[in-house]
């Protein structure tokens, strides 16, 4: 049954813990990627994409930092455009590649998504947001000494930066985005969106941040009345107990056994949690919220595969 679904892609996924940030290997990697997004498209779904971008507005940071004395730096939402712009342009560039050598009669439209927060939020007080690539504890010590940054280790994989990351509040430009889904390919909303907030007199100003993917795409799946919000991850089921004997992956639950697996403390906040909790807040609404890996996709949609969160599950739905 053909679903109107929005598929939110991991900026780590674009580029791998450790791998050169080359554009070559962003590059590949994305293609591998929207492979599976153009098969989603085959099976007759309707898809909007938006992805993370952590590692790219990282790395755009630090060559901004590297020639600061030849170039004044841009700010952090700047950076955030600058990461949007050149992963949508290798995305869409993919898609049409993929979805060509299917024979499918399908556009693809990359939007510069900008996304409204509260500049109040306390988000600007307790930066968690993890951006760039992964250093050892005495770099991340040099990098906080050098340059003021607050580095946190994120997972078992190193230390990263962390910046603000404050609440999507509304996607902009969503009634255009509803009009595009139905003929094309609708890449949105990259790396969070664009943070930016209305001053006293009603105008938009950027503001220095980083909105999480997970939570930035869950607003945009509300606003664009999607069947599905599909979180793709570099695991097949999410897992409680992870790392330990008693490990064990989940398939299809409540929206109550997720929130009891949160108050148990069962997913880190720096990766898995924002996903669990933007996913209650979809199922919430009656929808079906997945998380699952990019090569599971198609077989999740089916409910088939990954971890699923629904309202209410029924027999009939538990895989």
């Amino acid at each position: 049954m053909s679903k109107r679904v929005v598929l939110a892609l991991g900026g780590n996924a674009i580029l791998q813990p450790k791998q050169e940030a080359s554009y070559e290997n962003q590059y590949n990697n994305v293609y591998s990627a929207t492979r599976k997004m153009a098969e989603l498209k085959a099976q007759g779904h309707n898809i909007v994409v938006t992805h993370g971008n952590g590692p790219q507005v990282g790395n755009i940071i630090a060559q901004n930092e590297a020639a600061k004395d030849i170039v004044e730096p841009l700010p952090i939402n700047a950076c955030n455009a600058e990461s949007q712009g050149f992963i949508g342009y290798m995305m869409e560039e993919s898609l049409k590649n993929h979805l060509k050598s299917l024979n499918i009669d399908s556009n693809v439209v990359t939007l510069l998504t900008m996304v409204e927060v509260d500049k109040d939020d306390p988000a600007f007080n307790n930066p968690t947001k993890p951006i760039g690539v992964f250093f050892d504890e005495i770099e991340a010590q040099r990098l906080e000494e050098t340059h003021g940054f607050v580095m946190v280790e994120d997972a078992g994989r190193g230390y990263r930066r962390v910046v603000p990351s404050p609440e999507p509040l509304v996607i902009h430009g969503v009634d255009q985005i509803k009009s595009l889904i139905d003929q094309a390919v609708v890449i949105s909303s990259g790396g969070g969106g664009i943070p930016v907030y209305k001053d006293d007199n009603g105008n938009i100003q950027g503001v220095e941040a980083v909105i999480d993917k997970d939570r930035s795409g869950l607003k945009l799946a509300e606003q664009v009345d999607a069947d599905a919000f599909v979180m793709l991850t570099d695991v097949s089921n999410v897992c409680v107990n992870f790392g330990k004997p008693n490990e064990e992956k989940l398939k299809t639950i409540s929206v109550e056994q997720a929130k009891q697996y949160v108050a148990e403390g069962q997913f880190p906040a720096g990766s898995m949690l924002p996903k669990i909790e933007a996913a209650i807040q979809f199922a919430e609404m009656g929808k079906e919220a997945i998380i699952c890996s990019l090569d599971d996709a198609i077989d999740a949609l089916a409910g088939k595969a990954g971890t699923r969160i629904l309202l209410e599950p029924s027999t009939e739905a538990v895989n």
